[in-house]
């Protein structure tokens, strides 16, 4: 039985769905010593550099949708904690690469597999990770994050209001 309202919106689900997933992520990582933003942040990092990137903070930032500044303060509060390393970019004396120290990776390797326990468990309704169902559910959220959204003037949707009145 759904605890979603009969008539809920999809932007209402999609908000529940994401802030059950993030307390989710939060409780499961809290042990390691982590937060969600921490660990998608590691995450990324740790499959990022598994196919030979090393990205700099701004790629990183484009990869897991934080606001650039965040992705900073986050690099800035993980390197103290010796998780990460912050280096500059080689090619861009102005940027600042990121790569996972041997302790990040460890912690990393655990945390990933915590969040992948809570994935099997998100997952297991719609017949699990490698389910047919789940690839259609996966390819439809990849759609939805392609969209673009750029707000909308007060004043267009006043307009449209009065439109259908």
């Amino acid at each position: 039985m759904s605890t979603a309202p009969e008539n809920a919106t999809a932007g209402f689900l999609v908000w529940r769905l994401s802030m059950k997933w993030r307390v989710a992520v939060d409780r499961a990582v809290a042990p390691l010593g982590m937060t969600h933003a921490q660990y998608s942040l590691m995450a990324s990092l740790y499959g990022m550099s598994r196919s030979g990137t090393r990205p700099n903070q701004r790629q990183l930032a484009d990869h897991t949708g934080l606001e650039p500044l965040y992705v900073s303060k986050l690099a800035r509060a993980l390197e103290t904690s010796g998780l990460i390393a912050r280096t500059r970019d080689p090619d861009d004396p102005r940027a600042i690469q990121l790569s996972l120290t041997e302790q990040g990776h460890d912690v990393t390797k655990h945390a990933v597999k915590a969040v992948q326990a809570l994935l099997d468990q998100l997952l297991e309704p719609l017949g699990g990770q490698d389910s047919p169902r789940t690839s259609r559910f996966t390819r439809e959220l990849a759609t939805l994050l392609d969209a673009p959204l750029d707000p909308v003037p007060l004043d267009r949707t006043t307009k449209n209001e009065k439109e259908q009145s």
